[in-house]
């Protein structure tokens, strides 16, 4: 991983968009902010700049737009994880619950 990689694959608006469109069929409200504001989550997910390194490598012109790069399951991967991350915890059960 390099820093610059990881610069590249959050400022890439391809992978925002498809992005943006998992947000949506997750019921993200707002999915286009939501996922505008990611980018750098995104590019910190496992895996995710060691692909985008190597598309850049192998000269794929446009590696957020390229399934075999960053998958499909990959985006709604780090969507959940996201998204899970976001949810406050459930508060502790009690006796009475």
């Amino acid at each position: 991983m390099s820093y610059l990689t990881q610069a590249k694959l959050a400022g890439d608006q391809l992978i925002i968009q498809r992005v943006t469109a998992c947000a949506a069929s997750e019921g993200v409200p707002d999915a286009p902010f939501w996922a505008s504001q990611q980018g750098w989550r995104l590019s910190a997910q496992p895996g995710w700049d060691a692909a985008y390194e190597s598309a850049l490598a192998r000269k794929v012109s446009e590696p957020g737009g390229d399934s075999s790069v960053i998958s499909d399951g990959m985006i709604l991967a780090a969507v959940q994880a996201i998204r899970e991350a976001e949810s406050p915890p459930d508060p502790p059960r009690t006796e009475t619950d």
